[in-house]
Parts: C-alpha cells; structure tokens; sequence
C-alpha cells in the first residue's frame, strides 16, 4: 500500500505515517528479491487481463480458469483465478436472473416441450428475433442455432421484422447443413409472420411452436438472444447506427462459434464440440 501511494506522489514519510509502518521496514521490504509465487501471479494476471480483453469484457472467473487450464496448458487453481480477476477489478458480463414463466402450457404445435438436449446434430434447430436499438432505428437479427452444439448455423439482419427475415436465416442454415429432409426440427415461438410454414415445409424442415407468452417454451433461443445483447452492448442501450449493430453482431457470433467457452459444452466452443464429437467416430471406426 506504500508503495501504491508513492506511486501516486505521496511521500514515503507520509505514507509510513498514515499506514502506521516504519520506514526502515518498508525500505527493507523493498529490497527483498520478488518472490516465486510473486512473479507467477504476475504472469497470471497479464494472462487473465488478455483473456479478458480478448472476450471484450464477457468471461467470468469459470471461463478464463478454463482458457488457463484448457487454452493455455497452466496448472492453475480456480479459486486463485477468482481472487486475481477481484484484485484488478476484471468482472464478467453475469445474466440477470429474472421470473421464468412455467404458467403457460405448451401447445399441440410443440414438438420439443422444452427439452433442448438433443443426441446428434441437425435434430433440433431454435431460433428466434432479436431486437437492437440504434440511433436511427432499430434492427432485428433471426438467428438459426443448433441444439446439439449452441451453434449458430443461420442468421439474417434486417432494420424490419418481415418474415423473409427468418427465412433468409433458415435458408442460411439448409445450405450450410443439408439435413435429410424431415429429420430437423425448427422451434420457434408464436411470433413467426403469417407464410413460415410453407417455406419451412418447402425446405424440408418441421415446423414447431411454443406456448404463447413464455420464453421458456424457447429457452435455448431466448438465451442466446439474453447473451449475445448482455455481451456486445455491454451495459449501453442502443447502437449509434444499424451498421454499428450489423458489425458489431457479425463479429460476436463468428467468436461466439470459434471461440467463446460453453459451460454446457465442457467449456468448448461450439466449433470445437462439434469437431470433437467428429473426432471421436473418426477413431471409433
């Protein structure tokens, strides 16, 4: 704490006499040789700062004690993540817990009934719209996930809620996939636009719908959606302009897919699940 005032300009003499330290013990401290332990919480917390930075402010202590362990190769306790993230002020982007709504029942339009954990890709896809504020209007983003890895195969952004909106985020998703015709499952909510039901028949996906009313009935989505606004606006409430928004998106779900750590996942990204799970037949066969 000395040393941190003399930092700022304070004199030694002043600041012993404030702490109530000698000055003979602080010079003495002073000159002993940086401990082992010292010099490697040192390292740490530059590698916490640049994990941190590199996750524009979104990981908590579970997700960089995992880039330490998983990312970098350290042996590193959790627990001392925490306290060095505390120390330097370094927070992650936490969701804010709000009321489930488990009042509403799902409908005979409902092929999943909120089971979302699915064995295989392409069996399950949610998506939904959400909605950015800017400066000079607002802009929607659909976005097309797959259950099995939280990848987000299909997206469209729009500056108007249309339903080619969402079909252009589906047809993404089909293109980039190819799944067998009838054996992939696109879950929304009620608030699809009127003819969605024909492209999806069209494009050989089977619709399903939850419950009006409830984010539940979606929560995969509805999650995502939560993330992705929590970590690009970052605490702001709107963008200066759409394009701001579309980069700014662009760029978050392309880390999201490569990069971003899910707890759910073991703590990989969803690329990374997906090549594992690929992996593991490749040496099965």
């Amino acid at each position: 704490m000395v040393r941190e005032l003399a930092d700022d300009d304070v004199p030694i003499a002043v600041a012993c006499r404030v702490l109530k330290v000698s000055r003979s013990g602080y010079h003495d401290w002073l000159g002993r040789p940086t401990s082992a332990r010292e010099q490697t919480n040192t390292e740490l917390a530059k590698n916490i700062r640049e994990i941190h930075a590199e996750s524009r402010g979104s990981y908590g202590a579970p997700r960089v004690h995992t880039e330490l362990t998983l990312g970098l190769g350290l042996a590193v306790n959790r627990k001392r993540v925490d306290r060095l993230m505390r120390q330097a002020g370094l927070p992650g982007a936490y969701r804010r817990r709000g009321r489930r709504n488990l009042v509403n029942v799902a409908t005979e339009d409902d092929l999943v009934g909120r089971a979302f954990t699915v064995e295989a890709p392409d069996r399950l896809w949610p998506t939904d719209i959400t909605e950015h504020p800017t400066e000079e209007g607002k802009l929607y983003c659909a976005a097309v996930m797959d259950a099995y890895s939280r990848r987000i195969i299909g997206w469209s952004m729009e500056e108007r809620q249309t339903t080619e909106l969402v079909v252009n985020a589906l047809s993404m998703a089909v293109t980039r996939r190819t799944p067998d015709s009838g054996s992939t499952i696109l879950h929304s909510d009620h608030d699809c636009h009127g003819g969605f039901a024909k492209v999806c028949a069209e494009l050989g996906v089977r619709q399903s719908m939850g419950a009006v009313g409830t984010s539940a009935d979606n929560a995969a989505a509805e999650a995502f959606n939560a993330t992705l606004k929590r970590e690009t606006l970052r605490g702001a409430k709107r963008w200066s302009s759409p394009r701001e928004a579309r980069l700014a998106v662009f760029k978050w779900i392309t880390r999201y897919n490569t990069r971003r750590r899910h707890s759910t996942l073991d703590y990989l990204s969803p690329i990374g699940y997906e090549q594992q799970a690929t992996d593991k037949v490749l040496l099965a066969a």
